[in-house]
């Protein structure tokens, strides 16, 4: 049985900022200008993985995220949209509403952990224009919760400090 442990070590995976284990696989040598002007990578690839209770925290970065099932238990992608938290399953249980693949649009906020907290989940996400840690921001957890104080037990779990 492969365990978290065996997909950290054969995939090379290292601790993420924002939570969670990953690996850069892919980056094109093509170049984009983003709608702010900066060149980035047409797009980017990484595996991504979360057991137990690893969270990957708040952010939001400005290209999309595609995410894809890889391996292992069902992720919750939870997100915020016009004032409200909406959940996707990643996972492979289709006949019960998890989706193989999900988008994540640019400028959202969002965050993932496991549906059960014993397990591990292990995904691949792209991101185009590619990804760079100039687009990306960690959500601040009292400046969240003002604007959206609706949230604040879910900000309070999920978000970094």
């Amino acid at each position: 049985m492969k365990t978290a442990k065996y997909f950290i070590e054969k995939l090379g995976l290292q601790t993420h900022p924002e939570g969670g284990f990953y690996k850069e696989t892919y980056r094109a040598k093509e170049e984009v200008e983003n709608e702010h002007g900066n060149k980035r990578n047409l797009t980017t690839a990484i595996y991504f993985l979360l057991e137990n209770d690893n969270k990957s925290h708040f952010h939001k970065i400005k290209s999309d995220e595609l995410w894809f099932h890889q391996f292992g238990a069902t992720l919750e992608i939870l997100y915020i949209e016009k004032d409200e938290l909406k959940t996707i399953y990643l996972g492979n249980d289709v006949e019960n509403g998890e989706v193989l693949q999900a988008t994540i649009p640019a400028n959202t906020w969002f965050a993932s952990r496991m549906k059960n907290y014993e397990s591990f989940g292990l995904v691949s996400c792209t991101v185009s224009p590619g990804f760079d840690f100039a687009d990306f921001e960690m959500a601040k957890k009292q400046e969240l919760i003002k604007t959206h104080p609706q949230l604040s037990a879910v900000l309070e779990e999920m978000c970094l400090d």
